[in-house]
Parts: C-alpha cells; structure tokens; sequence
C-alpha cells in the first residue's frame, strides 16, 4: 500500500471533495463517500460512542453465545497475536467491542483512541475501518493507514471478518489490529480462518438445539396426541405439531407461525422449549384453537364478493400459484396494505393489478411506479407533487404526484427497496396520517388510497442493514403475498404458453415433445424470459422454417446464456449465492464486464486494467457466472 498516495488522497478529498477514483481502491472509495454523506468527522481523534458498564453487560449477555463460541478460538491466536505487536477483538452486529486481548503495549496504544471494550466501531461513529466497513459490506476486509476516514486509526492496520449463522444472519466480526509498524498480510487470513472455525461451530450448536427442539417437541406430541398445537423453532418456523393438529393441516411443517394464525387459528398461550443443558432457549409450543366463522371474517373489512374473480393473467393448475390466488382473493374486498415478494420476471404487478381489478376501489385508478427507475432527487416530487414555481424548471400549472392521482384508487410502488432513506422517512408519514404536502405548498391534501408494495430484494436483510426502516417495513407488511417463481410451478408452464401467445396473437408451436425440456429449464428470469422466448420464435417462423427445429435451437441458446450453472452444481446453491450478491460484489461485477469489453474479451487484459491478480479475476468470473 502506497501510504503517501492514499494520505494525499484523502487530504484533497475531506478538503476539496476530490478524489482520483482510477488510483484508489473501490472499497475504500465508496466507504469515504458513506463517511462523507452520513457527515462524519474526519479529524475525529476518538472514539465517542462509550457503553457504560452496565449497557455492557447487557449486550454481552446478549451475546453470551457467540462470546461463549468465539472465546476458545481467540486463545488459540493470542500467543500469536502477542508476540506479533497485535490485538483481537470481538464485535457485535452494532459495532460494540465484546472483547479485547493482545499485546499490552498495544492495548496501551488502542486506550488512547478510545479503542476499547464498549466502543462503538462503525463507519457512522468513526469513519472507514475494518471492523465498520466488514460490517457494511458483509465480507472480509483489511483498511491500513491513511485509508482510514478518520485521523484517529491513520496509524493502525486492520483486518476483520463478519461471522454468519446459516440463515445469513449477521453473528459479529473478528477483527485483528496493529500499529501501522507491525502489519502483516497474514492478519486477514487469520481473522478470517477464525471466523469461518466459529461459524461451523455455530452451525453445530443451531442442528444441536433443533434436534433437541424436535425431540422434546415428539414426546409432547405422544403425551398429548388429541391437543391442537405447533412447535416453533426461533426463526417461528414450525418443526412439529401435534397429531391432532397434523391430520387438519398435514403440510403444516416448514410454515411460518404467521401463516398459522391467518388461517383459522388462534393462540391461546405459548410455552417456551428450554434446553436441559444450559437452559438457553430452544424455541416455544404455541397451543391453539379453531377461530369461530363470525370471527374469521372480522378480520377484514368487507365479505368476500359473490362476483367472478378477475386476474388478467394465466391462473394455471400449480398448487404454488393457486396458493398465492387464494391470498389476493381473500384480501382484494378490504382495504388492507398488501406487500408482495418475488423474483424479478415473476408477475408481482399482476398479482397487484388483480388485487385492484378485485377490490371496491376497482372503478379508482391504478397507478404504478417503479421506484428503483425514479432518480433519487426527484423521487419526492414524483410521489407527491408540487405547485407552480416549487423549483427552476417546475411545470407552470404544478403537478400532481403519484399518491394524489391515486386518489380513491390503488397506488403500487414496484421495487419498495430501492427508495432512500430520507423519502422512507417521508412515506411512513404518508402512511401514518394519510396526507401529501405537495412541494412548494403548506396546504396538506388528504388521501384515499390503498398501498401495495412489491420488492424483489430481501427486505428483512435491508431492514437488517439498516437500509430499510424497520417501522416503515412494519406498516406496509400487513398481508404479504409471496409470488412463486416459474420453477416453483413448471406445471403451469403449457397454459402460459397458450395465454401469452393467444395475449400477443403469435403462432402457438405445439411443444408437447419437448415439455420435459422445458421443466427441466430453471427459468431464471422467470415468465418475462418465457415471453421473450415465445417471441423469439414468432419472429423466426416468419421466415418459414420448421417451428419444431426453431424450439430445440432456442433452448439450446438458453444453456449457452448461463454458462455459470455447471451440471453437477446443485441449482439450490446457486440460487443461494444470487442472492447472496453484495451492492459491492455488483459493482465489481459491472466493472469487470465493462474491462472485458474494452479489451475484447481477452482475461490477461482485463484483469491488469482493473488491477486485480488474473487468478482472482477468473475466480471472480466463475463466481459473478460471467
């Protein structure tokens, strides 16, 4: 690392906002943009936020097991790290030091910026730093002198790690750190070796206390066969229930407790599962009983309409899809807020529409916006409008946003996620109040709207993050509705075919020989990809040939598409690194996309002009399916 380069860099950029992108890292780039926008201090000598021995004790107990897991492994390094003018720490998910060990002269060191148990370490406290930055971008990382934000760890080297659950779930972070003298490259394969032996633990623990869960859940279940309940792991993930209830709903395993309770039943107490070593929490048996009819209905705020139901799509016979029917039927007569999930491709617009086409507001308007196409600066003028003269370039009679056209109507907001941060604030109180201040306007103007809100991103990860607010996130999840992607109902895939060509008044190929094929086709970019095939090949048999030899050459085009799923992976897996993809990972991948095309595919080239070794460029390609 070039210390002058990046101490000259970081000069010019707290005090001229200028920063030579080509020569710094893309990692430490857009960690000082976070730094800069959330207005942290670069002069920053400190750290600030310090737990008081109380508030300590607290979040330790919150975090007695990863302290208890991680502690053996830390005192396996702790030799090392001593005698190497080092130090390691444990951190939890917020940022706050759990432990602290190492070489006392470096501890002296780190007490002098307040680098100790109970700080808070994040980028929002103190600037770009390993164990900050590992926790915004979710991967290993190593911040060394000047590439710190702030002047206070301008002399420090450090290498952190972030520690998973297997649900992806954000355990903490190892971190190892060291004056600027004494760094070593080895510090990032240690703290990342480490939190990979405390992962597998943790693995281990969560399959232990399961097992234990659903062995203590089948001895209640013979004691009492004739009772209605379930047993709940933490995640409220039902792992067993008893007979009775079994033989009423026998595919009840592997439901959400939520599901439960929208379904006819209603809690009548819980009793927590605990561990008989330890005593730590195992999960809880929820006892139930059947709602009254009358009461089921109270639920919602008008009856079920007697009219036929409208959906402008394919229904198929899938019993993924007709599942997710059965939900917009039930909740289209009310007026509740709908969030819908899915994967890009999958219909969540549809499924809005239909929503709407079947709701007392059907004579309303239906207006859509796709907010992850909006810019972020005009965002709020789209959904909420703005008088005359708001700002330079305003349309001379004002304009009315998106919530006021929706007015005794449906508005759907497509790609929830992507708003920022500012105009989430701005919408929970929309929400709240159900009223819009236009820009330019002090006069407020009541609304009569439903939301329903889509996303194909994880939004309990965003929420997480901290990308998404976890009340805003709470108000518009009232009735969620999941839409299966096209793998999940392959069955529906003939009737789709004959709905989308008889929509587009295209020729129907009679594909019947080549429906095995077609299944066994993952469909990554779900019924939008089945569309563009079908009008693949209504284009191609305008020239006359063989529709049969047209299907088989485009579905061998389809395999060539996606290079990056070999045989013998399993498709599981690869679904699970999709979404695993990080906003960082993204970008590397558009970077290195772009290096490919200007040096016309050639790898050796591409890899120098990004300057990234050649073997982590290919393992980067095999990895993004490029």
């Amino acid at each position: 690392m070039n210390t002058t380069l990046y101490l000259d860099a970081w000069k010019r950029f707290v005090k001229e906002d200028v920063l030579d992108t080509a020569r710094i890292n893309k990692l430490i780039l857009e960690s000082w943009y976070r730094c800069k926008e959330e207005k942290v201090n670069p002069y920053l000598n400190r750290g600030r936020n310090l737990l008081t021995e109380k508030q300590l004790h607290t979040i330790k107990n919150k975090n007695s097991m990863l302290i208890e897991i991680a502690t053996p492994y830390l005192n396996k390094i702790d030799q090392a790290i001593k005698e190497s003018g080092m130090m390691a720490l444990l951190v939890d998910p917020d940022g706050y030091v759990l432990s602290l060990t190492g070489n006392e002269k470096t501890l002296n060191d780190a007490r002098k910026i307040n680098f100790v148990e109970g700080v808070q370490w994040t980028e929002g406290e103190v600037g770009t730093n390993a164990i900050g930055t590992a926790l915004q971008t979710k991967e290993a990382v190593i911040i060394n002198g000047a590439e710190h934000y702030s002047v206070a760890s301008h002399q420090w080297s450090c290498s952190a790690t972030p520690i998973f659950d297997d649900s992806r779930n954000l355990m903490g972070v190892i971190d190892v750190s060291c004056p600027i003298d004494y760094s070593h490259p080895f510090m990032l394969g240690m703290v990342t070796s480490v939190a990979y032996a405390i992962e597998k633990e943790i693995s281990r623990r969560y399959y232990q206390k399961e097992l234990e869960l659903i062995q203590q859940a089948t001895q209640l279940s013979e004691t009492h066969p004739n009772q209605l309940f379930i047993v709940c792991n933490q995640k409220q993930m039902i792992v067993a229930a008893s007979k009775s209830f079994r033989e009423r709903s026998p595919q009840s395993i592997g439901m959400n407790l939520f599901d439960i309770k929208h379904n006819g039943y209603q809690i009548d107490f819980e009793m927590p599962f605990l561990s008989k070593e330890g005593n730590s929490l195992l999960g809880s048996c929820f006892y139930l009983s059947e709602m009254p009819a009358s009461n089921r209905q109270s639920l919602f705020t008008s009856s079920i309409p007697s009219t036929p139901f409208v959906f402008k799509g394919e229904c198929g016979t899938s019993e993924a899809f007709q599942n997710t029917l059965k939900k917009v039927k039930l909740v289209a007569p009310t007026d509740a807020t709908v969030f819908i999930s899915g994967e890009t491709g999958s219909g969540k617009e549809l499924i809005a529409q239909a929503i709407h086409a079947n709701s007392p507001r059907k004579n309303g308007p239906f207006i859509s916006l796709n907010c992850g196409a909006i810019p972020k600066d005009l965002m709020e003028s789209e959904l909420f409008g703005y008088v005359e003269g708001a700002f330079t370039g305003a349309r001379r009679k004002g304009y009315k946003g998106k919530f006021e056209q929706a007015h005794k109507g449906t508005i759907f907001l497509d790609e929830i996620g992507e708003i920022p941060h500012t105009m989430q604030v701005a919408l929970l109180r929309v929400l709240q109040e159900r009223k819009i201040t236009p820009l330019g306007s002090t006069r407020e103007v009541p609304l009569d709207v439903r939301v329903i809100t889509a996303t194909h991103r994880n939004i309990l990860e965003l929420v997480k993050d901290g990308d998404f607010r976890e009340d805003l996130y709470y108000r518009l999840n009232v009735y969620p509705i999941d839409v299966p992607p096209l793998r999940n109902r392959k069955e529906d895939i003939p009737y789709l075919i004959r709905h989308i060509c008889q929509k587009n008044n295209w020729n129907n190929v009679h594909i019947d020989d080549l429906m095995a094929r077609l299944r066994d086709y993952e469909w990554p970019g779900n019924i939008r990809e089945l569309t563009n095939i079908l009008e693949r090949l209504n284009i191609m048999l305008h020239d006359n040939q063989d529709g049969m030899d047209i299907l088989v050459n485009s579905i061998e085009v389809l395999k060539i598409n996606y290079p990056s799923i070999p045989p013998a992976m399993e498709q599981e897996d690869v679904e699970d690194d999709e979404k695993q993809l990080t906003a960082r990972e993204k970008i590397q991948r558009d970077i290195m996309l772009d290096a490919l095309k200007k040096t016309k595919g050639n790898v050796t080239s591409a890899a120098k002009l990004v300057d990234i070794p050649r073997s982590t460029f290919y393992k980067r390609l095999q990895k993004f399916g490029l």
